[in-house]
């Protein structure tokens, strides 16, 4: 069946770095769209950055540009965010999307907090 686990999160400083992992299975990765959404406490869920079937394409939220960098690896069906720089505002729970026209798959998500 179709999965997408998370994994990378966890406490960080200001400032510090984090590396998120999406790793997928039972469907043709390399034909979706990747998307990393994440959910505030209290707050909707907001597309943070979202990377083209083949990752010639890319697009970010303004609130992470410059800061984060999405990326994909076909061959091991696995999405990556690299966030920089994290500050307290971006802590959330952040999941994996996949998706092809009208199709959408979600991960379960990963904690990511960041506090001094």
């Amino acid at each position: 069946q179709v999965q997408l686990v998370e994994s990378g999160g966890g406490l960080v400083q200001p400032g510090g770095s984090l590396r998120l992992s999406c790793a997928a299975s039972g469907f043709t990765f390399s034909i979706y769209g990747m998307r990393w959404y994440r959910q505030a406490p209290g707050k909707e869920r907001e597309l943070v950055a979202a990377i083209s079937s083949a990752g010639d394409s890319t697009n970010y939220a303004g609130s992470v540009k410059g800061r984060f960098t999405i990326g994909r690896d076909n061959a091991k069906n696995t999405v990556y965010l690299q966030m920089n720089n994290l500050k307290p505002e971006d802590t959330a729970v952040y999941y994996c999307n996949a998706y092809r026209g009208v199709r959408m798959y979600w991960g379960q998500g990963t904690q990511v907090t960041v506090s001094s």
